[in-house]
């Protein structure tokens, strides 16, 4: 800015400040998401954790879909609930882009995936000392099924997970801590 005084030029230091354009709606909608928790740690589903940590950080989901590499939409079907799986390279792109440990960010079914499903299948199974055929009886699935989830050739939906080995998975995580107790 500058200004005509007595024939003297003088001028004021010009500042000119942006501020990101968020729609009023949104914003109330994030700060009443954010006020409802106050960690990410007190919510139990995948989806509302990485709302709440885009809104705690003041990012719109495009921002945080280009930063991980990945299209918004699918970071939408993420965030909405839209998907029940998150692949292990995207996950780890979000943990460390939210600064927060893999763990803190998952659920049970989803860290089961993460850890390894085959894994942790075969870990369960052998602590039971069964072989592959009377695990799966005592799941009640198919032999052929289970012999591929246990071998990564499948994956395990998490209706299946909740239904027949998240059971079996507690109890024996259970177990395990009171043996070491």
């Amino acid at each position: 800015m500058c200004r005509t005084e007595d024939g003297i030029v003088q001028y004021a230091p010009l500042c000119i400040h942006t501020f990101r354009l968020i729609a009023p709606r949104k914003l109330l909608e994030a700060q009443q998401f954010n006020q409802q928790y106050h960690s990410y740690e007190e919510i139990q589903n995948v989806p509302d954790r990485l709302r709440w940590c885009r809104h705690h950080m003041g990012l719109m989901q495009k921002e945080v879909a280009e930063q991980i590499g990945i299209s918004r939409g699918h970071y939408i079907d993420y965030e909405v609930g839209y998907v029940d799986y998150y692949p292990k390279e995207v996950v780890d792109r979000l943990a460390d882009f939210y600064h927060i440990p893999v763990e803190d960010l998952l659920d049970e079914y989803n860290l089961f995936l993460y850890k390894g499903q085959g894994k942790m299948l075969k870990e369960c199974r052998e602590k039971m000392g069964l072989k592959k055929k009377p695990f799966a009886r005592m799941l009640h699935v198919n032999p052929n099924t289970y012999r591929n989830w246990e071998s990564d050739k499948k994956r395990m939906f998490k209706l299946t997970w909740e239904k027949y080995f998240r059971e079996v998975l507690l109890a024996n995580q259970n177990a395990s801590n009171q043996n070491n107790i």
